[in-house]
């Protein structure tokens, strides 16, 4: 019986992770015009598109692999898993094709990099968003 209400209680705390879990925002300079939608997205943070769609240069700025944000990212946006995305780059970057995005280690410095870059772009917990940056809606 303790068994069965230690893997209840296990259960109930994976789940109240999950779903306490906050949306992923990309975000821009305010400066930045571009169209994006969720494929424009996809290919600058793939590596398969080096500008925005106003011609300008795009800089994606990634979070760190074992980040919840990118996790929800990866998944969310990329349409792949976090390995999924690591194998992606270290095939590109062993075959001389690519080099994978900038990776700093919280949504502070996300923001921090694409307030000071009109050419950045990145993500962030949605609750994070400040008016320093351009929040994107993904269509």
């Amino acid at each position: 019986m303790l068994r069965k209400h230690a893997l209840l209680a296990a259960t109930l705390t994976l789940l109240t992770s999950f779903s306490a879990a906050a949306a992923t925002t990309v975000i821009v300079h305010p400066s930045n015009a571009a169209a994006l939608d969720e494929k424009s997205v996809q290919r600058i943070f793939l590596g398969k598109e080096k500008k925005f769609s106003d011609g300008v240069e795009s800089i994606p700025i990634n979070q760190v692999a074992d980040s919840a944000v990118r996790g929800d990212f990866d998944e969310n946006v990329l349409g792949r898993s976090s390995a999924q995305v690591s194998a992606y780059w270290s095939k590109l970057v062993f075959t001389g094709k690519g080099v994978p995005p900038k990776e700093v280690s919280s949504d502070a410095d996300v923001i921090e990099l694409v307030s000071k870059n009109p050419s950045a772009i990145g993500y962030v917990d949605s609750a994070s968003v400040t008016g320093d940056v351009k929040a994107v809606s993904l269509n």
